[in-house]
């Protein structure tokens, strides 16, 4: 059974960068996962489409309504229980929300399905928030003008971890941030390019030496780029073969 994805968005037609291309286009394509989205402009009551209004107590901007929102949820919600599908779990993505992580993304990979909720303008009436939502989800301590972009993050995000989606099952273990860590340096052919080569060990054929060099690149790369991701990672303290290997890298770093 496909991974169930709705959405609930006013620009439907952007999702087809996640359904049509790429990695994920292909996973669609062959029924890894299954996107459907409502646009809220489908169920209100006037003329004129309305989805926003002013901001109680004043303000600039406007405010998303709650119920086309609702209402969208809804039918979302009752597509899912049709599949069989309970208690599909509602995320909003806010940048007040719990900052998303590979871990989070696994957790999701392995659900059946969610429903999204794409806000725009000022934001969504909280009322609906307290009602409908389950979760608060953020990709970044910034401002989108809208939820979709961080909706196809998230999409793409948890659909690499799903088994059939890459070439290779292997890809998705060795990423950055699976364990921890930063990911290693990579090379490909030509083996020299404009006078810089690539390192030697890498065509030695030694598995052993090649597993270490990496390990010792992913360690030197996370101590240098991401300090609050290493202290993190090694809060409870480095194995012996770790410490030897940042401490090379260490002493190799500050000699060039």
């Amino acid at each position: 059974m496909p991974f169930e994805c709705d959405v609930i968005t006013l620009f439907p037609e952007m999702f087809s960068a996640i359904t049509q291309y790429g990695i994920t286009g292909k996973a669609c394509k062959n029924g890894i996962f299954q996107l459907v989205t409502w646009n809220p402009r489908d169920f209100t009551h006037n003329n004129h489409r309305t989805v926003d209004d002013d901001p109680y107590g004043g303000g600039p901007g406007m405010v998303m309504m709650a119920q086309p929102l609702e209402d969208s949820i809804i039918q979302a919600k009752t597509r899912q229980i049709k599949l069989g599908l309970k208690n599909t779990r509602v995320i909003y993505l806010s940048p007040q929300g719990k900052p998303l992580d590979h871990e989070t993304a696994k957790m999701f990979s392995n659900l059946p399905g969610f429903i999204l909720l794409c806000g725009r303008y000022e934001g969504i009436d909280e009322r609906l928030i307290i009602n409908q939502v389950d979760m608060e989800l953020s990709i970044g301590d910034y401002v989108l003008s809208g939820g979709e972009l961080a909706a196809m993050v998230l999409i793409d995000c948890i659909i690499r971890q799903m088994p059939g989606t890459l070439g290779d099952p292997e890809s998705a273990t060795q990423d950055s941030f699976v364990n921890g860590l930063l990911e290693h340096p990579h090379y490909t052919r030509p083996e020299q390019y404009k006078g810089d080569c690539v390192p030697e060990i890498l065509m030695s054929g030694n598995h052993a030496h090649i597993r270490r060099w990496r390990l010792q690149q992913s360690l030197g790369r996370t101590w240098l780029k991401r300090p609050d991701l290493f202290e993190l990672k090694f809060a409870q303290g480095m194995t012996g073969e770790e410490e030897i290997l940042l401490e090379e890298f260490k002493k190799s770093y500050k000699s060039r």
